[in-house]
């Protein structure tokens, strides 16, 4: 499965980073209608997306971590 994180949302499309650290538009009606900036995204084998809520809560807190860390 492939791995997407939705950097920000820009009209019809989400834009989102991939592994490799490039970006693509991927339209927003594909999305799961509670997808949010800072979701991780995979794309099942059926070509539907879904967010993997565990990871982005990982991911979420390893940012705020380190911000906290600059501000100390």
């Amino acid at each position: 499965m492939k791995k997407y994180i939705i950097d920000r949302f820009e009209g019809l499309f989400a834009i989102c980073e991939n592994e490799g650290k490039k970006f693509i538009n991927i339209r927003i009606e594909l999305l799961p209608p509670d997808a949010k900036e800072g979701d991780c995204l995979y794309i099942n084998e059926n070509g539907v997306y879904f967010i993997d809520y565990e990871n982005t809560e990982e991911s979420r807190r390893r940012i705020r971590s380190k911000l906290d860390s600059l501000f100390e």
